[in-house]
């Protein structure tokens, strides 16, 4: 089992080692797949600092905005 406050740099040393790549426990299902992409776009100001938050969250941008929005919708629903 892994530590979970490991840095991604040390995950990722920590899977270069063959004997850590070993499954474990039960298999996790994945949730049901995304519906179709939809296309937006942000001032370059903007994506840039999307893009910024994204990698210190390292997360994908689609992800850090899924997230953003998903914590939008939560909050307005409170």
């Amino acid at each position: 089992m892994t530590n979970t406050n490991m840095t991604p740099e040390q995950e990722n040393a920590f899977y270069a080692e063959p004997d850590n790549q070993v499954p474990e426990g039960p298999p996790v299902r994945r949730r049901a797949k995304l519906s179709e992409p939809v296309p937006v776009r942000f001032p370059e100001e903007l994506l840039s600092e999307i893009r910024n938050r994204a990698a210190a969250d390292d997360r994908s941008v689609s992800n850090w905005i899924r997230r953003a929005v998903e914590h939008e919708i939560a909050r307005e629903a409170s």
